[in-house]
């Protein structure tokens, strides 16, 4: 009733002194809903579910135990080794990603408890640039797989990405053969890896560390493939299934071993780490 009476603008208050940026449209249900209430449910709509795209940051605070994580490799930027320009130059552009994020590149990666369990974790984050994969992801993903693996501790990589990184050229495509050989190492050390997937995950990323996991869990409806629609239309010179590159989708094929809601996530990978990762436990 509140809520309806806030739409109405009534209360008795003008509906033009509302502040700005308490409503938010969903692109799910077209509804407009309070934009606090799609907060506290981890940035998921209160009214079908939709899941909103989440920062890195916020990610980790859902993840993490409270007071726990340890952030690894911050300072580490990417250099402009082919004097990339598109519309802008190369390095203009992460300068425009890093004020924007407050990151520094694509990913953030650390360690911590999650619901008691020692875990290493990366958490790739859309906004920066697409979340594509340069020399810098694939260097900071590399070192906490090579920190999990030397700690005996279960790694997760939760990825969100529209693939590799075009200004780095070759140095891009390098880090899914890099990324892949630490999580080869890692499991021949006998240790888990847990991969999630969210909407999108695409292209050199889906196509290397994404895959890999031993487990495999998406968000809902998140798109998930290695290249757009269009582009492997065009290509096969066939129809394609609706929403073959979709968490649904991949999962009743095979792709994807569980979809799991972002509030259950937590909960979710815990319960399965203390069954692959005793030695992780307290």
């Amino acid at each position: 009733m509140v809520l309806d009476r806030l739409r109405r603008g009534g209360g008795g208050k003008d509906p033009k002194k509302i502040p700005d940026g308490l409503w938010v449209k969903c692109p799910g249900c077209t509804k407009t809903v309070f934009k606090r209430l799609v907060e506290e449910r981890l940035d998921t709509c209160p009214e079908c579910g939709h899941h909103f795209t989440m920062t890195a940051e916020r990610r980790v605070e859902a993840l993490m135990d409270a007071g726990s994580w340890k952030e690894i490799d911050h300072g580490l930027t990417s250099s402009d080794p082919l004097g990339f320009v598109d519309s802008k130059a190369y390095p203009a552009r992460i300068a425009q990603s890093q004020a924007k994020t407050g990151m520094k590149d694509a990913v953030i990666t650390g360690h911590g408890t999650m619901n008691g369990i020692k875990s290493h974790l990366g958490v790739m984050d859309f906004r920066f640039n697409g979340g594509s994969m340069g020399s810098v992801v694939g260097e900071k993903l590399t070192r906490v797989i090579e920190a999990a693996t030397a700690t005996k501790q279960p790694v997760v990589i939760v990825s969100s990405s529209g693939g590799a990184r075009m200004q780095e050229g070759v140095i891009s495509l390098m880090q899914m053969t890099k990324t892949s050989a630490a999580l080869a190492r890692h499991s021949e050390a006998n240790l888990p890896y847990i991969s999630v997937l969210t909407n999108p995950t695409m292209a050199g990323v889906m196509a290397s560390f994404a895959s890999l996991g031993d487990v495999i869990i998406a968000e809902p409806k998140a798109l998930i493939g290695f290249t757009g629609a269009r582009v492997i239309k065009n290509t096969i010179k066939q129809e394609l299934p609706e929403g073959f590159q979709t968490s649904e989708f991949c999962m009743e094929h095979g792709q994807v071993d569980l979809i799991v809601p972002r509030q259950e996530m937590k909960s979710e990978l815990s319960r399965i780490l203390r069954y692959l990762a005793p030695q992780a436990v307290g």
